[in-house]
């Protein structure tokens, strides 16, 4: 499987007119392209941040799908009133998995929720190794509820139209907390500090 996590920032107060878009419009007429939408959420530290999380089964098929649905009816629809709300778009990550990865259920039933999800994006100075896994693994997993887990996919983009972030190495797990303990060990591994979202989902998210 092939993942996309993507964080826009937008024009401010257009947060929740992206999100009733979105949750109306997108969810469906994304995935009756063969793609699906795993996550959307409110960045609860970046008032106009709109975070969501899409996968693919392989990178064939994501292109084919994006290619399906960009330009496709729904896209055309109401592309002028999504991008009305948006300053950037291309703040994109392409990964796999480095793990398990959550079980979302079956249906997507609409519901307010108070929870939160923590997303942690942790950057390396060169691709992941076995080292970091094991690393990860013994020090970081067993003390915080990690539901997923992720490392940079390197495949060439294969929908050029919509830029992806290239150059960087990162390692990105999500956990059903609001803040994970900190584990010092972790810094020696990093190139920068490491970038943690606090998320709540939209009423149609599947992943909560």
């Amino acid at each position: 499987m092939i993942y996309e996590l993507r964080q826009y920032t937008l024009w401010p107060g257009k947060r929740e007119v992206l999100v009733e878009l979105f949750d109306r419009e997108f969810v469906e007429g994304q995935e009756a392209t063969g793609m699906r939408i795993d996550g959307q959420f409110r960045d609860e530290d970046r008032p106009d941040r709109f975070v969501w999380v899409r996968s693919f089964p392989d990178m064939a098929r994501r292109a084919a799908s994006l290619q399906a649905f960009y330009g496709g009816p729904v896209w055309q629809a109401h592309r002028d009133a999504a991008n009305a709300t948006m300053i950037d778009s291309d703040n994109v990550l392409l990964l796999r998995p480095a793990g398990p990865v959550w079980e979302l259920p079956t249906e997507r039933r609409p519901q307010e929720t108070d929870s939160l999800l923590t997303a942690s994006i942790a950057y390396l100075p060169e691709p992941v190794t076995q080292d970091f896994r094991d690393f990860f693994a013994a020090e970081v997993a067993p003390i915080t509820p990690v539901i997923a887990s992720f490392e940079t996919e390197y495949a060439e983009n294969t929908f050029p139209a919509l830029p992806v972030r290239t150059g960087e190495h990162v390692f990105v797990w999500f956990t059903r907390d609001e803040a994970p303990p900190a584990v010092p060990a972790l810094e020696g591994w990093l190139a920068k500090p490491l970038e943690s979202l606090r998320l709540s989902p939209t009423a149609r998210s599947l992943l909560r």
